[in-house]
């Protein structure tokens, strides 16, 4: 896909796949992400991130993303030599994107990084208002809730899940504990929050991929789409980011130990599955202009979230 700079239209949907995991996700974060970073259940691939900052904006321009997990995509993009604002719901994982904010600060980059720690579907009151109309590209991802898979240990024969959960509770606040449909619904907030914030014309990056829920294939891309289109913005493309490596004559999927025994598990039952090889990428644009007359306000409660609900 060509290059484009913020400034660049795009006046009709493309179709590009991204070669974003040719190395390994542990050896794309070494020595640039803390330790800690590892225990997050579903971490943004950072050459994804990296990909949509080098092509949706130029440098000094401002990356924000609403739910920033440990700061993948603020990382990558101070990296660039971007200004990055993130916000993340969960205590812990608020503090660990801080230190990796840090440690990009640490290695060099020289525009300013921060994390807010908040509701993103109240982020006009935890943005300060200097940010509106300032970002030129959005990248973040919906949380896969139930269908994160975390890390393992055997022990005695027998497998353990641990680093599956966003955090140590099943708080009722988090989007990935609140159901499939009402996490459509919050997250339709969440977008329709950012246009406010964006630049005219400015890039939203949206990953996501489709889950199983008791074997109901969810396609939870086209169900984002929708999404995007209900809180206003512009859908411009649909791409593919790779988490296979490429070679010459095949993708090498790098599937989890749960990807695989579910996929083994499926293939004994009759059920010819494959490792997912990877993600959507949607890409939105901002509305030309914003009136300020139509800018939401956070003033509904979670109750009415059903009403923001795009699918039947």
């Amino acid at each position: 896909m060509p290059q484009q700079s913020a400034d660049t239209p795009v006046t009709s949907p493309g179709v590009s796949v991204w070669a974003t995991a040719q190395s390994a996700p542990a050896s794309q974060r070494k020595h640039r992400y803390t330790p800690d970073s590892t225990a997050h259940p579903a971490k943004m691939l950072p050459a994804v991130a990296a990909h949509a900052i080098t092509h949706y904006t130029r440098p000094g321009e401002l990356v924000l993303d609403p739910m920033c997990g440990i700061g993948t995509t603020l990382v990558e993009a101070l990296d660039a030599g971007r200004g990055a604002v993130g916000v993340e719901y969960e205590p812990h994982w608020v503090r660990t994107a801080r230190g990796n904010v840090e440690l990009a600060h640490d290695s060099g980059a020289p525009e300013s990084g921060e994390v807010y720690s908040g509701d993103a579907r109240r982020l006009p009151a935890l943005l300060p208002t200097d940010y509106r109309g300032q970002v030129s590209l959005v990248v973040t991802s919906p949380p896969y809730g139930p269908s994160a898979h975390g890390q393992v240990i055997t022990t005695n024969n027998v497998v353990q899940k641990f680093h599956h959960r966003y955090g140590n509770t099943l708080d009722r606040g988090n989007l990935a504990n609140i159901g499939h449909h009402r996490l459509l619904a919050g997250f339709t907030r969440i977008l329709t929050a950012l246009r406010p914030f964006m630049k005219p014309g400015g890039h939203i990056a949206i990953t996501a991929r489709p889950w199983r829920e008791h074997a109901e294939l969810i396609d939870l891309p086209a169900q984002i789409l929708a999404c995007g289109t209900h809180a206003g913005l512009i859908p411009t493309e649909r791409c593919v980011a790779l988490l296979a490596r490429v070679t010459d004559t095949e993708l090498i999927a790098r599937g989890s130990f749960f990807q695989r025994d579910f996929i083994r598990k499926q293939r004994e039952s009759g059920l010819p599955l494959h490792l997912i090889a990877h993600e959507d990428v949607l890409i939105f644009r901002a509305p030309p202009h914003t009136d300020p007359a139509t800018t939401p306000h956070d003033h509904t409660p979670y109750a009415t979230d059903k009403t923001l609900d795009p699918t039947p």
